[in-house]
């Protein structure tokens, strides 16, 4: 029975920890917040399953990710330029037709992943690129070039 009780008790705060913290999907986290959950959920299993012999020691370990996550948060916000420090910054990949193999290098992205990518995104050839930046998350926004000014627009078929 003492199972279910501290189960509860964490269940609740966990729930009021993330409300407090914000809302993301699984597919917004940074690799960082991924890893921070991970954490929390063993700081819970210990907590729940009588490992730790303390719920309020998981309570505090897990409340004080959340402070700290809510914290970085209120930084990046009140403090624009401590952004690029505490989330990276956005970096170009692709520009003009062309890889930009230094900086993809450095990212150590490979060509067959930006090009999976551009195709999961519609675009079927790396001519049809113009831009892509690897984003500070991760993902990869494409820029696809302009088409050819001067030419007419394609009229639907008439039936």
């Amino acid at each position: 029975m003492e199972i279910v009780v501290r189960a509860v008790v964490v269940f609740v705060f966990l729930w009021m920890v993330t409300r407090a913290v914000g809302r993301s999907t699984l597919g917004e986290l940074s690799a960082f917040e991924l890893l921070l959950y991970v954490v929390m959920g063993d700081l819970v299993q210990q907590a729940v399953t009588q490992q730790d012999y303390s719920v309020t020691a998981g309570l505090l370990a897990i409340g004080t990710f959340a402070l700290l996550t809510v914290a970085l948060s209120w930084i990046q916000w009140r403090f624009p330029r401590t952004r690029p420090v505490l989330t990276g910054r956005p970096l170009l990949v692709f520009a003009d037709g062309r890889p930009l193999e230094r900086a993809m290098r450095r990212q150590r992205l490979s060509l067959a992943d930006l090009l999976v990518a551009a195709r999961e995104q519609g675009i079927r050839s790396p001519g049809d690129m113009e831009y892509a930046v690897l984003e500070a998350d991760g993902r990869i926004s494409f820029f696809s070039r302009e088409p050819e000014a001067g030419g007419a627009p394609e009229k639907p078929p008439q039936s």
